[in-house]
């Protein structure tokens, strides 16, 4: 097998997404202060349950978060990365309809948190559930199943496979995810599913910087996603020098607030949270973000940096991990932890990271097709349009 860019860039963005998700699974739904409380100083590796008795302590139970498992972010990653496989081209509304919901309802896989084999259906939860309820079972059009779900970051915090498949063009990315996503959110909950993508894309070109992620976000989000990653990103360039973790995640803490719906307690949420609105944004993707500009997009210290923020760790730690390793290609996600959350979720990076691969140079190949014959129309309108 030949190894190229491509393929390089699409295992470390699967191996780096799914390292910060196992890792921010231990320390999800909890405050930087009892996640140090807890494990006695901050998280620097894999840790086992916030809970020891994790197998009936609501509101744990019964999944096994911690100790290396990934979470349904990864495996809804996965299932993601089939649809490419089986497709070989972009996809959109119908894609998720026809080939995502039977990976949700009818492929069984080993799920880490429930100790076993069950289709991804019984793992996810409500706002997940509302792509086979939609398209399943309520036949809505696609591109307008996500309307009345909650809004949430269900559907940006799987994908960065088209990121992958739309390696050095955001804009391109971010048009493809807002279709597919349209059939699992609406509002800043999908906006955000775009802006994810654009930036693993952006990430993943030949010689890209943090600053060229959070140029191609800011430049293509909109309203309360766009207002949240700026003062994100405002909030990173005020710190002083040499600023501190702590200082860094209130920083940013302080900077999402205002436009984070779930409020104060993450576990307790508001009464209005995750409405539709024009002015909000989900937390998970700015804060993701900010840490990568914060860190400089150093793998380690971002994901961790993630993981201790807290609140939804998992999705935040996965999205920096994927963005990070985009950035710095696969060398820069430690090995140790990649091994080690492979065989404790049963997960075979490799495999996916070869479909994923295999699938995104097929459509790199059309692609190239498409956009010549495109230079050929457009020469050709050219051409009768100055002879007239």
């Amino acid at each position: 097998m030949t190894v190229t860019w491509l393929r390089e860039r699409a295992a470390a963005v699967l191996a780096g997404s799914a390292v910060g998700d196992a890792l921010g699974g231990a320390s999800e739904g909890y405050t930087p202060e009892a996640i140090q409380e807890r494990y006695g100083g901050r998280i620097t590796g894999i840790v086992p349950p916030f809970f020891p008795d994790w197998q009936t302590r609501r509101p744990i139970s019964p999944y096994h978060k911690g100790d290396g498992h990934i979470t349904d972010d990864t495996l809804m990653i996965q299932a993601l990365v089939e649809v490419y496989a089986k497709r070989r081209d972009h996809l959109d509304a119908y894609a998720m309809a026809e080939d995502f919901v039977p990976q949700l309802t009818a492929v069984p896989r080993w799920i880490p948190e429930l100790e076993r084999e069950t289709v991804l259906l019984q793992r996810i939860f409500l706002a997940e559930k509302w792509l086979v309820a939609k398209l399943q079972y309520g036949h809505v059009d696609p591109r307008e199943a996500g309307v009345g779900n909650i809004v949430n970051c269900g559907a940006a915090m799987y994908m960065a496979p088209v990121g992958v498949v739309n390696a050095g063009n955001p804009d391109a990315a971010y048009a493809e995810a807002i279709d597919m996503a349209g059939a699992h959110q609406s509002s800043y909950g999908r906006e955000a599913a775009g802006v994810h993508a654009a930036a693993v894309a952006a990430a993943a070109t030949p010689g890209a910087r943090v600053d060229d992620v959070i140029g191609s976000a800011l430049r293509l989000s909109h309203d309360g996603t766009r207002a949240a990653i700026h003062a994100v990103v405002q909030a990173v360039r005020d710190l002083p020098e040499a600023p501190g973790d702590t200082l860094i995640a209130t920083r940013l803490r302080e900077a999402i607030e205002p436009f984070d719906t779930v409020g104060p307690r993450y576990r307790e949420p508001a009464m209005d949270a995750r409405l539709p609105s024009r002015t909000k944004a989900i937390e998970e993707l700015p804060i993701a973000l900010g840490l990568l500009l914060a860190y400089d997009a150093d793998y380690r210290s971002t994901v961790l940096a993630a993981v201790n923020y807290g609140r939804d760790a998992d999705s935040i730690a996965g999205m920096a991990g994927g963005l990070a390793a985009a950035l710095g290609g696969p060398t820069v996600v430690p090995a140790e932890w990649v091994s080690a959350v492979a065989e404790a979720s049963r997960a075979d990076f490799d495999h996916y990271s070869a479909l994923l691969a295999d699938a995104a140079a097929d459509i790199v190949e059309k692609d190239r097709a498409r956009a010549l014959a495109e230079m050929r129309r457009i020469d050709d309108i050219a051409g009768v349009a100055s002879a007239a």
